[in-house]
């Protein structure tokens, strides 16, 4: 019974979450929060010292005890390493995923198992299902009511034991909702803004970011024909399917198409553009993963309703697996519709209706 249940609530300072502390109190639990600092820079991109005010107001506010600890350490050892090594490889990571598997749902779960909560809960807009058996226990991890804000695609790489005992309060809310209860609570956090991008960059421009981190250096942008058009600051920089920024002056081949970034290559240190976004370089039908995590089952390679998307909100896209080995972690599929920007170091999240199965570590398109 939810009334003999105690849950600890990972609380961020946002809306999401602080309203997700007062639905649990509703339906009987003992709330408590957590508040994780995961990063040592506190300045106006990265504003922890407030974002834990916030969320003391909020406690006191709602009368639940606050615990709180600093996990910085941990992130940079195995979020943030690995978002360096990746870019510094040519590929576009994907820190968030990387922090829910190892951080949030790892480190402050460990944690909060260990201060006697039965339950642990998030702000995350996703939908779990539990069915049990006399021998064992199963979780699904689905879409949340709200597409618009739906998170599981950053959830995907988690496990059947993550998941078990963890809580979504927000599955069957929708964010408008979200502010307008917590508005007539007198939640401070009711219109605080959403926090976007990379939690550790914020408004920082990523150039001025990342430089201070390693080691990169000039070299040529060339078009689909190997022309020189211009200079870039470093492959690192730049991501498949960027469009601003890479400072070509002017139209090309009188086309008054964009320039966009197809093609990173660190071992030439070129940066290949490619004009329109319907440019054949930029769009694939094909990709492989690595890396996979399947939450439940694998899916099955012939079934038909199996849909995939590869950045967060991206619509649902139909496709045929090609190939699946659970053995040699890889994963072949072709899509219905060419893909646009295909980025190896993202991530494939794979659905069934509204169920996410699992997912992968694009590696290569064609």
């Amino acid at each position: 019974m939810a009334s003999e249940s105690k849950v600890i609530v990972g609380l961020s300072g946002g809306v999401d979450s602080s309203l997700s502390a007062w639905l649990l109190q509703q339906q009987g639990y003992l709330v408590e929060g957590f508040f994780m600092k995961n990063w040592e820079d506190d300045s106006a991109e990265c504003p922890a010292t407030q974002d834990l005010l916030d969320v003391m107001k909020i406690c006191d506010h709602l009368n639940i005890h606050l615990h709180a600890e600093n996990f910085s350490q941990d992130y940079a050892d195995r979020v943030f390493k690995n978002f360096i090594e990746e870019y510094e490889q040519g590929r576009t990571p994907n820190p968030d995923i990387l922090c829910n598997r190892e951080i949030k749902f790892d480190v402050l779960l460990q944690k909060a198992q260990q201060l006697g909560a039965d339950f642990f809960a998030t702000g995350h807009y996703a939908k779990l299902t539990h069915s049990n058996t006399q021998n064992s226990s199963t979780t699904e991890l689905h879409r949340a009511a709200d597409e618009n804000k739906d998170q599981s695609y950053f959830l995907y790489a988690l496990s059947q034991k993550q998941l078990a005992n963890t809580l979504f309060p927000l599955e069957d809310w929708h964010k408008p909702q979200v502010r307008k209860k917590a508005r007539e609570l007198g939640l401070i956090t009711h219109n605080k803004k959403d926090s976007t991008g990379i939690c550790f960059i914020g408004n920082k421009k990523f150039q001025t970011f990342f430089k201070d981190y390693t080691h990169t250096k000039k070299g040529e942008i060339i078009d689909p024909n190997n022309k020189v058009l211009g200079t870039h600051m470093g492959v690192a920089f730049y991501t498949i399917g960027q469009r601003k920024g890479l400072g070509i002056g002017g139209q090309k081949n009188g086309s008054q198409e964009p320039w966009y970034v197809c093609e990173k290559n660190v071992k030439t240190n070129q940066l290949r553009i490619a004009q329109g976004e319907n440019h054949p370089l930029l769009n694939h039908h094909h990709l492989s993963a690595h890396q996979l995590n399947w939450i439940n089952q694998p899916p099955c390679p012939t079934n038909k309703s199996i849909t995939a998307r590869i950045r967060h909100r991206q619509p649902l896209q139909p496709l045929q697996i090609i190939e699946l080995s659970t053995t040699k972690d890889t994963l072949s599929v072709r899509f219905q519709a060419p893909q646009f920007a295909i980025a190896a170091g993202q991530s494939i999240v794979l659905y069934q209706g509204t169920q996410c199965l699992g997912g992968g570590i694009i590696k290569e398109r064609w």
